[in-house]
């Protein structure tokens, strides 16, 4: 598990290599922004990752995106091959119910 700033956690992560992480920290992080600028209540965000299939040259990468907003849970989950496609949907997929 790994910490970032006092509301957001990252589940999973450790596997993938330092480069992917910096990548993922920020395009959390600005999703975070985002969700602490526009969503009133918004608490914190977890993130977590499985690797769901894992083949020479390939693997598939399942998200779960928790968002608490006023005390409630928002979640949203995707599977994608692409790491930084998959977080980015997830995320865009939580901030969008959180806004509504």
């Amino acid at each position: 598990m790994i910490e970032l700033g006092g509301n957001i956690t990252l589940v999973g992560f450790k596997e993938i290599e330092k480069a992917e992480l910096v990548v993922v920290k920020k395009l959390v992080g600005s999703y975070t922004r985002k969700m602490s600028d526009t969503v009133s209540g918004f608490e914190n965000l977890t993130v977590t990752l499985k690797i769901v299939h894992k083949t020479e040259g390939s693997k598939k990468y399942e998200f779960h995106a928790k968002a608490m907003v006023s005390g409630k849970p928002i979640t949203s989950e995707i599977t994608d091959r692409n790491l930084f496609v998959g977080l980015d949907d997830v995320l865009k997929k939580v901030l969008a119910i959180a806004s509504k």
